[in-house]
């Protein structure tokens, strides 16, 4: 990074990237179990699939700082584990391994080949391993193999690996020698595709090219056909409507692809297989089966027949290929299916699924089309055939994986007025499953009971009767005057014969001894053992203020300030200790850590005392009740909780947590042997004075933390000790619960409301609200006072409603067979030229879509913004640009409008006014000064609202190319090229003139912007970068000065006479699509939140001190050395991917800290002259304080 940067900002992820580009199937842990391996960004993903509960578990993500362009999965002969390739950018091969038992990856080998980056000569792109784990192909798309180079001029499009048994490899590859089209002047010569064999010879260590054939100029991708015992080996060749069976010694079979079949289908447009998997069943020569999904996401279903011979039996020669439809699923990048009958779908867009195969589709009535009745030649005409599209038969939804991918745009608001944080709005999908999110931060809860309580109920407790037990018995219920305790069971009913005191109000219950129960209320203790009851009584004029207790310990506090303590003894009873400590002030919480294993007692005590302290006492027989350390407070502490958790080292240490009355938690270390308080932490948690429980989630010891809404603390492997809000009710009590319907629960108090919820996962802290939307949404706005949003929706190439019902009531095929079919199963109808474009009314409160108004005469929406037009006393008016019949590539349309919405009934409703024809659709809109400022091609309009229609009152051309954004600040606008970067127009009201005064030195390809300051230009393009340019000072002051023009001034190389200064540049792998600057976190700064088109979402924190600055780069800097990428890149190269990074330091690097060994920890911090934990509080604490 460059240290002469006047802006240094911290990256960080909230949420990766949720689209998968690669998944492939395996035993990887070494277990029978099958795994999938998923890859998304730079992400290596492991997923285990649950076959009892139908769901999929996250095993560990891990980021290897790479583009991985490819993996697969190979076992070696007699061996039951798989292992990883991967293919990346690193100009290398490496082999990775799962290790389950520390539930991460390792690299096994790592081979370097070539440049790094993606380059087309450079073998990365394809990647294919042998069935048997022999060998493996890598090849670039042009020119190279890893093990053979040919001639030059040859594109590759698909790449498998052959099953041949134990013989030789052999690959196959479709490729095309396009050496004669390149010299071709007319442009006229169509190369062949061909399919290529290529033989390793395992003896003479070489390859060699085996056999090849012409096939269909349409080709594109290539299946494995089983062989050996399994099949007759060979390929299928998937091209334009048509699946075609090849092999270098059998005979050639082709079926065509079904089309669909309906009023709204165009039955002269021909199918394209773009995914599919294969699958054996057993080890016969037929038993295996093809899925194939064409562009529509149709799943067909693809076998061949084998022939036999006088005996009956097969001899693995092909005889015909059969296909018929299966069903319809989401367009995928890959698709797995699992021995245990699942099938696992990463879609292309929207959420991932995960099926369940109900039949394998055998015995239904869809008809079945066979290679007997079409000829091999694809030259030769045949009549197509049909199918009728129908929901799901043979598949069963089980699960959908979130994802967000595309995310299209995004905004930070806090429309929730309860809510104190904002949240993350943002328009992502494509088509029919569009949708509109809510990002919050918060764990996911899954209630389970919701029941109302008979009155007002202070506290719950859950009890064992034995220590032995595994689940709890008893649910206790307190009042303010009396208890009632009730069984857990199958049925929830009042117990009368437990032995506790219902007349009274408790204070806590617990568990002692191996089969003691213990109940404390303020005016004595019961202890009931063995059948008997055991009172002991507070010292008369004295009563029981706080309590603290275990499984083999009790201690109180008096109103005196005198702390009484108890022991249970060998036969279980409850013994009193002799000393008593006598506190100074009122003692308001006590708290006794769990008993050590292999122990008999807590060695430790803690009171907190309404004099704003915390005090460790001793619990050590020969030093009882002893002072060990005292902390300070700013405020009264209302609950402690001594706990054990995972240190910087992973080994378990004692934390003491505290809760103030004035909202703040803190955390802090305590010494095992001293009792020593150290390493405090905080976070101020809401308005009411803080309760703690100790609670089970996910095997892990945490804490519950209860304030102006419920947080649970526990530790991240990543990212160290988290707090996170819980997506619930506000609780006013909270305490564990298990039993046999849910072994990991929480029960709490809300209201007159008793809940019971338990929490699934603790790697996600974001909570994700969808509503549904109607077409891929291109942008969206929010009122300025209302917590509505409006979002521009519109589908290329998609009949628009009006037009879908017209072709249903014309048609003469429409009949009583025919059903309508949701687009949300099958997509909607398709139709080349067309349009498909609304408007939506979105309450993110309520949860629904208010109102949706169509666009008709094939217009689409481009672009939104909401604008207070002076000229109408600052009345709110919704805009929106569309353009009419628009071609994408080449760009080509007929007209463009500006559309002006009235808004009725505070914005629950909208209502046309009028619309004004542009040149060109307008991509860009922005409220300036009362006015609309919009980008209409190269030219930079500002309008004012009229009578019949819009009125321009200023216009300069000053974009090279083409307005893509548009941000403003006092007289400024900045306006985002879509080629070339960034240039700043200043308006000047005495002239009506708009001057563009400066530019940026670099052509960027812009597709997002936004403003830091007044000066500085954060921006993102569509490689993947983002970037903050900034104008020079004197160009700025300069521009500022009142009456500036710059029309006598000499442009520099046909730009603005001025250039913009480059401050920052970072490779994130993602296209930006949005960017906000705002405040995640109550009292927070502001940070840049950016989002991805993959579903990334990020943000950059500016460092506001130098020193810090200079840590976290130190820091970084040793990262790079002692972490390195698993498939071999180098950091600094992979973030500096278009242009040196430069300003930002990469805090997901950082944050890998944590899982380094030890002996590297403690390298890097005497190399930082820190200790280990001090740096983990510093990576901690910049992500806290910020973001979440």
């Amino acid at each position: 990074m460059a240290t002469t940067s006047t802006m240094l900002l911290y990256s960080l992820t909230i949420q990766h990237s949720t689209a998968i580009t690669h998944a492939v199937v395996g035993q990887f842990s070494g277990t029978r179990e099958q795994q999938i391996l998923t890859v998304s960004g730079s992400r290596l993903t492991l997923l285990s699939p649950d076959a009892t509960l139908g769901k999929i578990f996250l095993l560990v993500s891990q980021d290897v700082f790479s583009v991985i362009r490819g993996v697969a999965s190979f076992r070696l002969a007699g061996s039951t584990k798989d292992y990883i390739i991967v293919a990346s950018d690193s100009g290398g091969i490496a082999v990775l391994e799962y290790l389950a038992t520390q539930n991460r990856f390792t690299r096994v080998h790592l081979e370097m080949f070539g440049r790094s980056g993606v380059r087309r000569v450079v073998p990365g792109q394809y990647l294919a391993a042998d069935p048997k784990g022999r060998a493996c192909l890598i090849t670039s798309v042009e020119n190279n193999k890893l093990v053979y180079a040919h001639k030059q001029g040859i594109l590759v499009f698909s790449l498998v690996a052959l099953d041949v048994g134990y013989a030789n490899p052999v690959f196959a590859s479709l490729e095309t020698d396009y050496s004669e089209a390149d010299q071709d002047t007319s442009g006229q010569s169509s190369p062949d595709i061909e399919l290529v064999y290529y033989e390793l010879d395992l003896g003479l260590n070489h390859v060699v090219r085996k056999w090849s054939e012409p096939v269909d100029p349409s080709s594109s991708l290539l299946f494995q056909v089983p062989g050996g015992n399994d099949g007759p080996s060979g390929v299928l060749v998937c091209g334009e409507e048509s699946v075609t069976y090849r092999h270098s010694n059998q005979e050639a079979f082709r079926v065509p692809i079904p089309r669909r079949r309906g009023a709204t289908e165009n039955p002269q447009r021909k199918r394209t297989i773009i995914s599919g998997v294969m699958h054996k069943l057993k080890n016969t020569l037929e038993a295996f089966f093809f899925l194939l999904q064409t562009e529509d996401g149709d799943l067909f279903k693809v076998t061949l027949d084998m022939s036999q011979d006088s005996e009956g039996n097969l001899t693995g020669e092909v005889r015909r290929i059969k296909i018929k439809y299966f069903d319809t699923v989401p367009i995928v990048t890959s698709l797995c299916i699992l021995k245990s009958g699942f099938l696992f779908v990463a879609s292309e867009f929207g959420n991932h699924h995960f099926y369940q195969f109900e039949t394998l589709g055998d015995h239904d009535e869809e008809p079945e089309f066979a290679s007997d009745d079409f000829p091999v030649d694809p030259h030769v005409s045949y009549k197509p055939v049909f199918f009728q599209p129908r929901p799901l038969e043979n598949l069963t939804l089980v699960e959908s994986i979130n994802s967000m991918n595309p995310l299209l745009d995004s905004q930070v608001f806090n429309s929730r007025e309860e809510d104190d944080a904002p949240q993350i709005y943002s328009a992502c999908g494509n088509g029919a499953r569009s949708s509109f999110r809510m990002l919050k931060h918060g764990l996911e809860v899954s209630e389970i009971v919701v029941s109302e309580l008979p009155g007002t109920v202070s506290a719950v407790w859950t009890t064992k009767l034995k220590s032995r037990d595994k689940y709890d018995a008893y649910i206790i219920l307190t009042s303010a005057s009396d208890t009632l305790v009730m069984t857990i069971g199958e049925e929830v009913k009042q117990v009368d014969d437990s032995g506790f005191l219902e007349s009274v109000s408790t204070l806590a219950i617990q568990q002692v001894g191996d089969n003691g129960l213990v109940q404390i209320y303020s005016k004595g203790i019961r202890h009931i053992h063995n059948g008997k009851v055991i009172e002991w009584g507070a010292p008369q004029h004295r009563s029981i203020v706080a309590t603290a207790t275990n499984e083999q310990q009790v201690a109180i506090a008096l109103s005196s300030g005198e702390i009484v303590y108890f022991e249970t003894d060998s036969e279980g009873s409850l013994a009193e200790y002799e000393e008593k400590k006598e506190m100074f002030g009122t003692v308001t919480c006590l708290s006794l850590g769990q008993v050590p294993e292999g122990r008999i007692r807590s060695s430790f005590l803690a009171v907190g005392c309404d004099d704003c302290t915390v005090r460790i006492l001793s619990l050590d027989p020969e030093s009882m009740l002893e002072s060990k350390s005292v902390q300070a407070l700013t405020a009264a502490p209302t609950a402690l909780s001594i706990m054990t958790m995972e240190d910087s080292y992973g080994s378990p240490a004692l934390y003491l947590h505290i809760g103030l009355h004035s909202g703040v938690y803190l955390r802090t270390v305590l010494d095992e042997i001293t009792g020593e308080l150290t390493d405090t932490r905080h976070r101020f948690l809401g308005l009411k004075p803080v309760k703690l429980a100790q609670v089970t989630v996910n095997r892990q010891k945490c804490v519950l933390a209860l304030s102006s809404k419920p947080w649970l603390g526990y530790v991240d492997p990543v990212r160290g000790f988290m707090l996170t809000p819980l997506s619930c009710e506000r609780l006013e009590w909270g305490w564990s619960f298990s039993s046999e319907q849910c072994e990991e629960g929480i029960v709490g108090i809300h209201e007159n409301y008793l809940r019971i919820f338990s929490i699934e996962s603790l790697r996600d802290n974001l909570v994700r609200t969808s509503l549904p939307l109607t077409y891929t949404p291109r942008g969206f706005v929010k009122h300025p006072k209302e917590p509505y949003f409006y979002t521009i929706e519109s589908n290329n190439n998609t009949l628009a409603p009006e037009l879908s019902a017209q072709l249903l009531a014309d048609s003469k095929v429409a009949n009583e067979s025919d059903t309508i079919l949701l687009p949300e199963d099958l997509g909607y109808p398709r139709g080349s030229g067309r349009w498909a474009s609304c408007i939506s009314i979105v309450d993110p409160v309520g949860e629904r879509v208010l109102e949706r108004l169509d666009l008709e005469a094939n217009e689409a929406a481009v672009s939104v913004a909401v604008v207070p037009f002076a000229s109408q006393n600052g009345d709110n008016f919704l805009m929106v640009g569309t353009g009419k019949d628009m071609v994408l590539n080449p760009r080509q349309f007929t007209a463009g409008y500006i559309c002006v919405y009235r808004f009725l009934d505070n914005g629950k409703k909208l209502e046309f006014i009028y619309k004004t024809k542009v040149e060109e659709p307008p991509l860009a809109l922005i409220a300036f000064q009362g006015r609309l400022a919009t980008g209409i091609g190269r030219s930079l309009r500002i309008y004012d609202l009229g009578l019949k229609q819009l009125l321009r009152k200023a216009q300069a051309d000053v974009a090279p190319q083409l307005i893509v954004s548009l941000q403003t600040q006092g007289n400024r606008i900045v306006i985002g090229d879509v080629q070339h970067g960034i240039i700043m127009a200043v308006y000047t009201h005495e002239s009506n003139k708009l001057t563009p005064f400066v530019d940026d030195m670099t052509a960027r390809w812009t597709t997002c912007t936004t403003l830091a300051d007044y000066d500085s230009v954060v921006g993102g393009d569509k490689f993947g970068n983002l970037w903050i340019v900034r104008c020079p000072e004197k160009v700025s002051l300069e521009a500022d000065e009142p009456g500036y023009d710059m029309i006598h001034a000499h442009k520099y190389l046909s730009g603005a006479p001025n250039r913009l200064d480059a401050v920052a540049h970072f490779f994130t792998q993602d296209i930006p699509t949005s960017l906000n600057k705002e405040s995640l976190v109550v009292g927070g700064q502001e940070v840049l939140v950016w989002s991805g088109f993959q579903g990334t979402v990020g943000l950059f924190i500016p460092f506001l001190m130098r020193d810090e600055a200079n840590f976290f780069q130190v820091l970084e800097s040793h990262m790079r050395n002692e972490d390195v990428s698993l498939v071999g890149r180098d950091h600094l190269m992979y973030r500096s991917y278009y242009n040196p990074v430069k300003g930002v330091i990469d805090g997901d690097l950082c944050e890998r800290y944590r899982l380094l060994a030890n002996d590297k920890k403690e390298r890097i911090a005497g190399e930082l002259d820190r200790s280990v934990r001090e740096i983990e509080r510093k990576i901690s604490d910049i992500r806290t304080r910020s973001a979440f």
